[in-house]
């Protein structure tokens, strides 16, 4: 298969990439502003939006009582409204719109609305949220073994809790929508949205009308890393309401601020957790319990919350482990899903505790990890009760380890480290797995529309959604290569409700899974339509001569009959030929993924369809006295099977594990004790730059090992590397540890901020001016002393 660059790499560089920005629109075109509550949760005791109206230029100034059909935009559980009634319950919450001329009449109308609002008490955080028992929804468990009593007769356990924090998915294209209308209760909707058919149920619903009224087109989203897969919807509703009672073309674009201001986040959790293990530093025990911020709404949270609970063993084998998941409700935008969709979480603890049992033991943290890896032939069930198929943790360990150089880099960092008082290096090891599949299962399924013209053009429309990632450039190639076509032969089309219905979400890291197969499915069947009429076609030219359908090869832009190579036809000739023999040159493909059994509520079963395997190391260094970290090298292999797209794998594996790093050191988002967000705007928020890129980046993709579950033996690869950055955070815990000399275990929470780990820095040494951190220093922890139970 050939591997082109991306399909719209020349046109983001030129500017010529079209985005829903760039549409060109008639001089009817309006302005949509959305006014928003600046109360994180407050009765509406009265408002009065009639001097707003008068406003020169201003067109419609909707409440809840204007919207025709069903105020409501939660994607699973209908409590969003779409505006605001009786009640706000965050800030950004919506609570009016207006449409004018300009931007400028909009504040301007925005300032003659008269509302009076009745504080009430917020809940803020999720320490909060537990003591008021603000429950969103029922818990969740996993169970595995007898994880209680497991923990009751190991050797050795260690309690602990980590802190994780939320994090802004920062797309470059904020929350954006343009709607026009169309005749009678027609509307045309351009959505930045990784699911269409979902923007085009809630527009039906909120305008009261049926679906087939509403057509959705996606022809790209600029980034969207989750963050537009529910909440992308909010902006379409609202410029369709504004759109349907003014009947001209409106354009919601979310101001920076205010994306950030309105839109939920990453989910942040507060996780207790207690391990049991033994001399060795094999596990035994596991017993974990999450709190998850889940916001002001349902949104997708319990659906993150599972995927936690099904990551937080990552690549380890426990035997005996127990997991209670809750999801708590605050008075803060409803949080949603992220790259990673709970996972990164999961891992997060799970890597914390392994990482704890080698400092207690006093060994390498790699060991321990290598040790209680899944196995090949046993201990390869998951506590969800799926075999581990196909695992390359072991092959990845083994490659990276001598590719890294890890053990003569771990010595140098020892000797760089007993050298240097003001400076600390630390180095980490971590792995990922990662399952590929909605658990909401479902989901997984995807369709496809092929039409093949009279001049041997072919047109491909498909469910999935192009945000960047190349989904686009991979169906391009993977439909080239089906039909044994040039490239050039082959254009995909943008995301149309109108002409695939019914998709799933882009998601899940599934969108050349899906999509992809059923591409091929539609083009074999056309490729069988198109053999049975060549065979007839072939046997006309000459009957002594007969031809088999099966023998009927599609290469290399020809048509060939493969027992007899002499009898072949340019793909292109072959088409007018089909349409005078009256063969349809159209067909709706399909795919869902088999072999998926989940009970949710046993929490049992084979949610993921395989899983995906990385592994990272880095190095780090810290400056005592600021802080401040240097991610001086970083070493990846990440297995994707047999990649589509190498250049486009490459960059998804680099760009996740950057925005992973941002969410373990720098991405930290702070509200004040009102609800405000003050992180709002670039200055405040800190997303990674080049400046936070490793000095040293090495990737590779792992080489050989085909994937037999998915599209042309490949493998997933949006997701599973944003993960990989827990080495980094690991690294830093690392450096930090060895101020004390690897002596006392530092305290740690992530993000890894310049202040957490100066705070982190100046508690070790207090610990180790005391008389108990003198003491430990004097005589270093064993496996066997008294706090074998911590």
């Amino acid at each position: 298969m050939n591997t082109p660059p991306h399909e719209s790499g020349e046109k983001h560089v030129t500017g010529e990439a079209v985005y829903i920005d760039d549409i060109p629109v008639n001089a009817q075109l309006l302005a949509g502003r959305v006014v928003y509550s600046p109360h994180a949760h407050a009765r509406i005791v009265s408002f009065d939006l009639s001097q707003a109206k008068k406003v020169l230029g201003v067109h419609a100034v909707l409440c809840h009582k204007d919207i025709p059909g069903h105020n409501q935009m939660g994607p699973v559980v209908k409590d969003e409204p779409c505006l605001a009634m009786d009640e706000v319950v965050c800030i950004g919450q919506a609570v009016f719109l207006i449409a004018a001329e300009t931007e400028e009449q909009c504040l301007e109308a925005e300032k003659k609305i008269k509302i009076k609002y009745e504080l009430l008490e917020p809940i803020l955080t999720l320490e909060k949220a537990i003591e008021k028992n603000n429950l969103l929804g029922p818990p969740r468990t996993m169970h595995r073994g007898d994880a209680e009593a497991a923990l009751k007769s190991s050797p050795h356990t260690i309690k602990g809790v980590l802190r994780t924090g939320a994090q802004e998915h920062w797309y470059l294209e904020t929350q954006i929508c343009l709607c026009v209308p169309g005749e009678g209760k027609e509307i045309n909707v351009f959505s930045s949205t990784q699911h269409p058919s979902e923007t085009q149920a809630l527009i039906a619903g909120v305008l009261g009308v049926g679906k087939h009224d509403v057509v959705v087109e996606v022809r790209r989203m600029g980034g969207a890393f989750g963050g537009k897969e529910t909440q992308g919807n909010h902006a379409a509703c609202w410029s369709a309401l504004l759109c349907n009672a003014t009947k001209r073309p409106v354009k919601v674009r979310l101001f920076r601020d205010d994306d950030q201001k309105m839109t939920g986040k990453r989910h942040r959790i507060l996780a207790k957790y207690e391990v049991g293990f033994d001399d060795d530093g094999m596990l035994n025990a596991f017993k974990v319990e999450v709190n998850s911020d889940a916001g002001c709404a349902t949104d997708l949270s319990f659906a993150i919350l599972e995927r936690t609970m099904l990551h937080t063993d990552n690549c380890y084998y426990v035997p005996n482990f127990s997991i209670l998941a809750r999801a708590w409700k605050t008075n803060l935008p409803s949080n949603t899903a992220f790259r990673g969709f709970g996972g990164p979480q999961g891992m997060a603890i799970a890597e914390t505790a392994v990482d704890r049992v080698a400092r207690f033991l006093k060994k390498d943290a790699a060991e321990i990890r290598h040790k209680n890896f899944y196995g090949i032939e046993s201990r390869n069930v998951t506590q969800y009760g799926q075999t581990v198929e196909n695992n390359r943790l072991f092959l990845l360990y083994d490659q990276l380890m001598k590719s890294s150089e890890y053990s003569r880099r771990k010595r140098e960092v020892n000797e760089f480290n007993a050298a240097n008082e003001f400076q600390k290096k630390g180095l980490a090891i971590t792995p990922v797995k990662f399952g590929i599949s909605f658990t909401t299962t479902y989901l997984n399924q995807a369709g496809a529309l092929v039409n093949v013209y009279k001049d041997g053009t072919i047109l491909v429309n498909h469910g999935g959604t192009e945000m960047g990632q190349g989904l686009h450039t991979k169906i391009h190639q993977i439909a080239a290569a089906e039909f044994g076509v040039s490239l050039d032969k082959v254009k995909v089309n943008a995301t149309n409700t109108s002409k695939v219905p019914n998709t799933s979400p882009t998601a899940a890291s599934a969108g050349a899974d899906l999509n992809g197969m059923a591409v091929k499915n539609a083009i074999d069947t056309l490729k069988s339509r198109i053999a049975t009429a060549m065979v007839q076609i072939f046997l006309d030219e000459n009957p002594d001569i007969p031809s088999l359908h099966n023998s009927i090869v599609f290469k290399d832009d020809w048509i060939i009959d493969s027992d007899h190579p002499e009898r072949k036809i340019l793909f292109s000739d072959a088409m007018p030929l089909m349409n005078l023999r009256q063969v349809s040159l159209s067909a709706t493909g399909f795919y869902k993924t088999p072999n998926i059994e989940w009970d949710k509520k046993k929490s049992w079963g084979r949610p993921f369809n395989y899983y995906a395997f990385g592994m990272c190391v880095s190095e780090v260094m810290i400056d005592v006295l600021t802080g401040q970290h240097t991610l001086l090298r970083t070493d990846i292999l990440h297995d994707v099977g047999d990649s589509l797209n190498p250049a486009i794998d490459m960059g998804q594996v680099e760009g996740g594990y950057i925005q992973g790093v941002g969410w373990c050191t720098t991405e930290e988002i702070k509200w004040d004790d009102k609800g405000n967000l003050l992180t709002h705007s670039p200055d405040t928020y800190k997303i990674p730059s080049v400046q936070d890129i490793p000095k040293d980046f090495r990737v590779e993709l792992l080489q050989g090992v085909p994937n037999p579950n998915a599209i042309r033996k490949s493998k997933a690869v949006a997701e599973p590397p944003l993960m990989l950055a827990l080495s980094t955070w690991l690294a830093i815990k690392d450096a930090i540890s060895a101020v004390a000399d690897h002596e006392l275990e530092p305290e740690f929470a992530l993000p890894a901020t310049n202040e957490v780990i100066l705070l982190s820095i100046e508690n070790l040494k207090a610990r180790m001016r005391s008389s108990d951190g003198e003491a430990v220093l004097k005589a270093p922890l064993t496996a066997k002393t008294s706090r074998s139970k911590t």
